[in-house]
């Protein structure tokens, strides 16, 4: 379980080698929550982005807007790669965060 308030980077996608979004939050589950749930227009909304498939948690905010914006200027190929070290089936990891 994810504690509320944690600052984590995390990627969504709408399928297995799909579209990916990458977004940083302090609170991780309330965040899953919303891009599953339509809640929030934007990119996620429009491409149907539901499955979380990366998380990382960081100990400050600051360092999470930094990881953010390094994967946010990897190559496609980097992201995907990134994603397999720890979710290689591309399961939605929204129910070991709740």
């Amino acid at each position: 379980m994810i504690i509320q308030k944690q600052p984590a980077v995390y990627i969504m996608t709408n399928q297995r080698n799909g579209t990916l979004y990458t977004g940083v939050t302090s609170n991780l589950v309330k965040r899953t929550y919303e891009h599953r749930n339509g809640l929030i227009d934007g990119f996620t909304k429009k491409y149907s982005c539901k499955i979380l498939v990366f998380f990382e948690i960081h100990e400050t905010m600051e360092s999470a807007i930094v990881r953010e914006k390094q994967i946010k200027l990897y190559t496609r190929k980097k992201k995907f790669q990134l994603i397999e070290t720890i979710n290689s089936q591309w399961l939605d990891l929204h129910s070991g965060i709740i």
